[in-house]
């Protein structure tokens, strides 16, 4: 029997490379296609359970051929939080894999649902439970929001608790009052709807319009492993939190996804511009930020950003004229409200503004980094 065997090099990862699932992180048509489905069987030869995707390498026979196959899967956490590990299945098992296939034609398969072909037991899918860790808990019982002695509600949790914001309420970027229907990747549900989203100049509403047709398959944070930046990391699966120095009139804002990046915002009323000791005046992802109390609001003042990353789900583009004035009000102890108004003369007609929830997770940040260079 002839085999044909494909090689995964730990500097390319070419058939590793992965997209995001559509509830958690990105959608997976940008390499899959829907129109393709197959289904596999074969022997396991390993479960590579790594961030941002756990996968299943199996041999199928074909004939009289062997082929490797990639079986992409959901994030390490997700699956954790179903119940699985690394244990769950074992080099050898026999597997009856079901799912959307890769579009460029190599043997990668998104997994839809993974069997032990022995037992006809369903294993490493997605629970309902872990699903909705992911998706805002309704009717959370009212509690005051916490305060710290000055009176200034905390954006973190109060002494001897635990937490951080996840759970949006929205993971797509657009203006306030647009209806306009997109999935959690932020994928347009029609992309006639294209005009919709924001005040776009012309050149800005073709490229969104051109990453939208192509599926967000040129997301540098998933290609690249790039930051999510400002905005967009508040729409990300892993949440975020505030870590207020008081001390030093700062605050710590920590992602739980991508490499749990943090930046900060100075509260001390510093210039806003760069420090020759730190970034200069570099174009950042995050900007320089500064941040004021209006009543229980906290007003975040952030420019100087590069244009190296998607600052939303999506795919809206940004310019380095980029300027974010956010607004975060906690309005109970599960609630922070965001709102954020976008001023990009370079890429809008004019100011707009957008906003959502956040609800308290009463748990640690999850564990999630973008491995290997894998998106």
């Amino acid at each position: 029997m002839s085999r044909t065997v494909f090689y995964w090099l730990a500097g390319g990862m070419a058939l590793l490379l992965a997209a995001t699932p559509v509830l958690a992180h990105h959608s997976i048509t940008a390499k899959f296609d829907p129109g393709k489905t197959r289904t596999l069987k074969g022997l396991m030869t390993k479960l590579d359970w790594a961030n941002p995707h756990v996968h299943i390498l199996m041999d199928v026979p074909d004939g009289n051929t062997v082929t490797s196959w990639a079986v992409e899967l959901e994030s390490t956490v997700d699956l954790e939080r179903s119940g699985w590990n690394l244990n769950t299945v074992k080099p050898g098992d026999a597997l009856t894999v079901q799912g959307m296939t890769a579009r460029d034609g190599s043997p990668q398969m998104w997994g839809n649902s993974v069997v032990l072909t022995a037992s006809g037991k369903r294993v490493l899918d997605m629970s309902a439970a872990a699903k909705a860790a992911l998706l805002p808990t309704p009717n959370l019982p009212a509690r005051p929001a916490p305060r710290w002695p000055d009176g200034k509600p905390r954006l973190g949790p109060p002494p001897g608790e635990k937490g951080y914001w996840g759970k949006p309420s929205s993971t797509a970027l657009m203006e306030t009052g647009s209806n306009v229907q997109v999935d959690a990747s932020g994928l347009l549900r029609s992309i006639a709807d294209v005009d919709k989203v924001a005040p776009f100049q012309k050149w800005a509403r073709d490229l969104y319009e051109y990453r939208q047709r192509n599926f967000l398959k040129d997301d540098p944070m998933f290609l690249f492993c790039k930051p999510p930046g400002a905005v967009r990391q508040f729409q990300m699966p892993y949440g975020v939190q505030f870590l207020e120095d008081k001390n030093f009139g700062r605050i710590f804002l920590v992602e739980g996804g991508g490499n749990h990046i943090w930046h900060f915002i100075y509260t001390d009323g510093r210039a806003q511009k760069g420090e020759l000791r730190g970034n200069d005046d570099n174009p950042l992802y995050y900007g320089n930020a500064r941040g004021t109390w209006q009543g229980d609001t906290l007003v975040v003042d952030s420019k100087t950003f590069n244009e190296k990353f998607w600052f939303s789900n999506g795919g809206l583009p940004h310019s380095d004229q980029l300027h974010l004035i956010e607004r975060f009000t906690r309005t109970d102890f599960n609630t922070l409200k965001y709102e954020v108004s976008i001023d990009d003369p370079g890429v809008y007609t004019r100011t707009w503004t957008a906003g959502w929830n956040l609800q308290w997770v009463p748990e640690d940040l999850p564990i999630f980094y973008c491995q290997d260079n894998r998106p």
